[in-house]
């Protein structure tokens, strides 16, 4: 205890040494000019996170074209301009330190203006989903307190709903409500916003697929924080991104905001299409991809999607959710050693990250931690596992770690690490495997069964083109294995057949005992799939 505590005072000026080095290699800040780290420090205590990178990267590289969506593109320097003008307008209407602003848009370049104008104001920023009912809008509004909304003309109703103070047509036709390009327009002629008294902030939605969704809280005001994030993720200075993830979850906006931060050239889409974003990967020379594992099963699927010219890529990065073994190794074999699983949450940010040698190594895995993020296992009694195979429930710590949930309450804490209510274990070299939620995992006849394992094999077969394993009530077993299959195309595969392939490479109390089939597995916005959705619909039937 008490060399654990000797190590927690110590931590920081450790870490800051760690953060320092890992910023420096990367390009992210200019330690060449000590005027712009000055600038890029002053620009995070004012502005935080959201609006700080297009100002650093307007100073470094005006001329690089910042934005390229499905209508327009733009550089840094009249993107920052344009920011700076919304900014104006939005504070003559009351938007200042003290507001909460939604976001309710598409991947386009209004987003982008609309969160670092907002964030710029030290406002907070609420990124909320667009897949979200019109209630559900409502309710979030209510409860973050937003005053503000700014919104595409297709979410109209809800955001008429929510009754802000303030709401703003971000693209489409405003109607009788002001656009972003009026209020653009009138902030040329007003005075700019002053520096605000506190950084910005924002916040998340995260779970929530029924019901409301949580709103995870954090603010960043030192630029070492994203060390964590930047370690081990070699995004290349002055790169070009295409976005596939969208940007109100944390994978597309984490990715984004180290990319401004970098000077890359960002492609956004207002939709994913799996074929676009190869072409656009061709067209624009992309060196990296941002995307959730659904997606880049997705695109691995379109026929010939070897005619593209992807050699391009450096980097794909994939986060939100565990990428299936037979996923990732079709990647790495169709884009070659690109791939970055990232492993972490909303609320704890970073956790470990699975370069392509990792996964190369043990496919599946989820990699090492960075130096400036610690992870442990705990088991149900809080004592520390230790050793390869024995699993525990996944802890980590960082800088990064969110602030709490805004409705309240946090995530359980162990020896100042974080809970991600996941169960893992380390293998024999040290890298961290996610077996599955503690929630997801099922108890049949006294086995314990994740259904990762189960989904992998299932995954693999080639007549399978998506799977989810889940469990439901047995009278006898306590609860039984059940899978949904979504088939490839026109193949037949009979239940008989599936569970004889089950029982042929995996125990016997793995086999589901019902299989049941779809065109399609229900998933999020950011494609987590729906898993409780499947458990409502077909936890009281056997197929």
């Amino acid at each position: 205890m008490i060399l654990d505590r000797l190590q927690r005072l110590a931590a920081p000026a450790v870490v800051n040494a760690k953060s320092v080095a890992v910023i420096a290699r990367s390009g992210a800040l200019d330690f060449k000019r000590p005027d712009r780290l000055v600038q890029s420090a002053r620009d995070m205590r004012s502005y935080g996170p959201l609006a700080s990178p297009l100002k650093g990267s307007a100073r470094r590289f005006p001329d690089t074209i910042a934005i390229i969506d499905d209508d327009s593109q733009i550089t840094y320097r009249d993107l920052d301009r344009s920011v700076d003008q919304l900014a104006a307008a939005l504070h003559k209407r009351g938007v200042g330190s003290d507001s909460v602003v939604g976001t309710l848009c598409r991947d386009r370049l209004g987003l982008v203006q609309a969160m670092a104008a907002a964030g710029q104001l030290g406002a907070r920023v609420v990124f909320l989903n667009t897949s979200m009912s019109a209630k559900q809008t409502a309710d979030v509004c209510a409860r973050e307190e937003i005053s503000a909304i700014l919104h595409d003309a297709e979410f109209t109703e809800a955001a008429a709903a929510a009754a802000p103070q303030v709401r703003v047509v971000v693209h489409g036709e405003a109607g009788n409500a002001e656009s972003v390009a009026d209020l653009i327009a009138e902030g040329a002629n007003l005075p700019a916003a002053p520096r605000p008294s506190q950084p910005g902030s924002m916040v998340l939605l995260t779970g929530g697929t029924t019901g409301l969704p949580k709103g995870a809280s954090r603010s960043v005001s030192n630029p070492l924080d994203a060390a964590g994030i930047i370690e081990r993720i070699p995004l290349p200075l002055n790169g070009i991104t295409v976005y596939a993830a969208p940007m109100f979850h944390g994978t597309g906006l984490s990715q984004f905001l180290y990319s401004m931060t970098l000077g890359s050239t960002n492609v956004l889409r207002a939709k994913f299409d799996p074929e676009e974003t190869l072409a656009a990967i061709e067209k624009y020379r992309a060196t990296t991809l941002v995307l959730v594992p659904t997606m880049l099963h997705r695109i691995l699927s379109v026929p010939g999607n070897e005619k593209y010219d992807t050699s391009s890529l450096q980097v794909i990065f994939s986060a939100g959710s565990g990428i299936p073994i037979s996923v990732g190794n079709k990647a790495i074999e169709r884009f070659g050693p690109t791939l970055y699983n990232f492993y972490g949450s909303s609320e704890v940010s970073v956790v470990t990250v699975a370069k392509p040698e990792d996964w190369i190594a043990s496919p599946g895995c989820a990699g090492y931690a960075p130096s400036v993020v610690r992870v442990r296992l705990y088991d149900a009694d809080g004592n520390v596992v230790e050793g390869p195979d024995k699993r525990g429930t996944i802890y980590a710590g960082s800088s990064l770690m969110f602030d709490g949930y805004s409705g309240g309450g946090s995530k359980k804490m162990i020896d100042g690490l974080m809970s991600t209510g996941d169960v893992g274990h380390w293998d024999s070299d040290g890298r961290l495997h996610v077996d599955g939620r503690d929630d997801d995992m099922i108890v049949s006849g006294g086995e314990n069964v994740f259904p990762g394992e189960v989904e992998d094999l299932l995954y693999a077969h080639p007549k399978i083109k998506e799977a989810a394993v889940f469990g439901v009530p047995d009278d006898e077993f306590g609860q039984r294995l059940a899978a949904v299959l979504v088939l490839d195309g026109g193949a037949e595969f009979p239940a008989d057949e599936v569970k004889a392939h089950v029982k042929e490479n995996l125990a016997r109390y793995k086999v589901p005992r019902d299989i049941h089939y779809i065109d399609e597995l229900p998933r999020t916005a950011s494609g987590k799939l729906l898993r409780r959705n499947l458990i409502a619909d077909f936890g009281g039937t056997a197929g």
